[in-house]
């Protein structure tokens, strides 16, 4: 036997002898939850705790006897307290290391323990229980040559306009007039919502631009157009407002809210002129270079929609039997996940603010069913990386955030910072491998090319405040977002 064998036998007859005779209950408590019951026996209580005492001996200074000589009895008297605490902190650590390698469970979160409530016994056995959510468990379907419509076409003139004009609005002067207000003008409005007669919020100063949609992070309202077109400053304008079904305010669900907007102040947007001054403000020569630049960023719009168009097939068609169920409390949690990372991929993309913030509301309006497919779609990704070695570098990650930083001439190190302090290296990390997955179903995808549809005109403005308050903030940052106008 070689040297390396002999070592790595003596390595596995001393884990197996360290391991505990631990009896385990794991009973199934509802979908994606498992009530798991403990018990450590004696015997490995009094192993742990004589290894407690061994490594207290060794430093333990107790006047009148040298280091490593006081009696056994006089530790456990005098160090009662710590002993007892430390050797409760073993057998939980230990107990659930072993049960973690032993079990076929797959923890989404920390498990709830009240370790407060626990005490190791003087004698016999230490039993404990807790509830954990796990993964859920499912068969992967067959996701091995797909089909897969991909729509392809280079953008239309009407649609570069548009952009154009869209991006010309980050970069606009907003000034105060006297006249009505018209469509696409902004309206400064103290709003007030009353439900059953009661006012639930007030906000000030809420500038808003006049569009047919006014979408919230819990509501939308359609019509904003005909209700704000002609008001003028101390004019009010009363609209009711459907709270939405996935809110996170369950008892505000489905209800109706009079909202009024009082108007201020009425603003009309001055576009920028495209002169030798607004070129170099975005380092380029002449409005030929800008438009090519804009050309250029809605190329990678259109390859974020054709990702995401085929993405959604490929999910589509592999979703088709994932039945199972995931609890309301797991998918609250991942709310935020789920939003983070869209919000991402559109800020890698190229989108402006507006247009994250318009998607950003939507998503939180359908939060349940729209994260629940989102965790869905993830653990089915999560699987199929796993089965086929998928795994994010860090050189990845460095590329992504060097293209971000391209986008956005924001420092990549100031990215980085930020992403870290916002947790957000964890998302992009998830990202990256999903995305790594889909690409690896769609290499082996068969494709057939059609027309892609028009994008449609922006026609909505969106506020970062829930009616029904009590939500998290906006994910876009004012003052870092790489979707400002100088993205193109």
């Amino acid at each position: 036997m070689s040297s390396d064998v002999a070592g790595q036998a003596v390595a596995d007859s001393e884990e197996t002898s360290s391991r505990m005779s631990l009896k385990v209950n794991i009973k199934e408590i509802g979908a994606c939850r498992k009530h798991i019951s403990v018990t450590v026996p004696e015997a490995d209580i009094r192993t742990i705790r004589e290894d407690a005492l061994g490594e207290l001996s060794e430093k333990a200074q107790v006047p009148g006897f040298r280091v490593g000589k006081v009696p056994m009895a006089l530790l456990e008297k005098r160090f009662k307290k710590e002993i007892t605490a430390d050797i409760k902190q073993k057998v939980l650590m230990a107990s659930l290391e072993q049960l973690s390698d032993e079990s076929n469970i797959e923890p989404i979160n920390e498990p709830r323990i009240d370790v407060e409530s626990l005490d190791i016994p003087e004698s016999g056995d230490f039993h404990y229980e807790f509830e954990v959510e796990v993964r859920p468990e499912f068969d992967l379907p067959d996701y091995t040559g797909i089909a897969i419509k991909r729509s392809v076409s280079e953008p239309t003139v009407e649609e570069l306009e548009e952009y154009k004009e869209q991006f010309l609005d980050s970069y606009a002067e907003r000034v105060t007039v006297d006249e009505p207000a018209a469509l696409g003008d902004y309206v400064i409005c103290d709003l007030t919502f009353v439900h059953s007669g009661k006012t639930i919020r007030e906000i000030r100063e809420q500038s808003l631009r006049v569009m047919s949609q006014l979408d919230f992070p819990d509501a939308v309202l359609n019509g904003f157009d005909a209700l704000m077109v002609g008001a003028k400053a101390h004019d009010n304008r009363t609209a009711d407002i459907q709270i939405s079904l996935q809110s996170p305010m369950v008892e505000m669900r489905g209800e109706t809210v009079v909202a009024t907007f009082e108007v201020t102040e009425v603003q009309q947007s001055r576009r920028p002129v495209i002169d030798k001054e607004f070129c170099e403000r975005l380092n380029a020569e002449n409005e030929a270079e800008v438009d090519r630049l804009l050309r250029s960023s809605m190329a990678r719009q259109f390859e974020y929609q054709q990702r995401q168009e085929t993405r959604r097939q490929v999910l589509d068609q592999i979703m088709a039997s994932a039945d199972w169920e995931l609890p309301e409390s797991l998918v609250r949690q991942q709310t935020e996940n789920a939003l983070r990372r869209e919000m991402l991929e559109m800020s890698q993309a190229g989108f402006t603010r507006e247009q994250i913030m318009a998607r950003e509301n939507k998503i939180r309006q359908d939060a349940l069913a729209t994260t629940t497919q989102a965790l869905k779609e993830h653990f089915v990704l999560d699987k199929i990386a796993t089965v086929e070695e998928i795994e994010c570098t860090d050189a990845d990650i460095e590329h992504e955030m060097l293209m971000m930083s391209f986008q956005s001439g924001e420092p990549v190190r100031r990215i980085r910072a930020r992403m870290a302090k916002s947790g957000m290296i964890e998302n992009l990390q998830a990202q990256l491998r999903e995305r790594k997955a889909v690409d690896f179903i769609l290499q082996r995808a068969t494709f057939v090319d059609v027309p892609r549809e028009q994008q449609k005109k922006q026609d909505q403005s969106s506020v970062r405040f829930a009616i029904c308050g009590n939500m998290n903030s906006s994910l876009i940052d004012d003052t870092s977002t790489a979707t400002d106008g100088d993205s193109a």
